[in-house]
């Protein structure tokens, strides 16, 4: 199963995003090892970026998408591709464990 994490930051010891949508980075994950660190095209910008970054991560193959707050727009997009969602807060490393 492939999850991704919304990140402050590119290291697994950062604190996972409040902003799914806008999250800095997304890490993914497989087995619990990083495979992959996603600087987010979609963190700045105008509107719409809860639906492209679920796009993005139906791309990467993506099963499972935490964040802190998955906005209503992100939502309908990841159940429209039938990826799971949860939200959570604290460090990306105590989530993993």
């Amino acid at each position: 199963m492939k999850i991704a994490i919304a990140s402050e930051g590119k290291e697994v010891d950062s604190e996972i995003s409040q902003r799914g949508g806008r999250a800095p980075y997304y890490l993914v994950f497989e087995d619990k090892k990083l495979i992959e660190t996603i600087k987010n095209p979609f963190a700045s910008g105008s509107g719409g970026a809860g639906f492209s970054v679920a796009y993005m991560l139906t791309n990467k193959k993506v099963n499972l998408v935490i964040a802190g707050k998955i906005g209503p727009n992100m939502k309908t997009a990841l159940k429209e591709k039938n990826i799971k969602f949860k939200e959570a807060v604290g460090g990306i490393k105590e989530f993993l464990n």
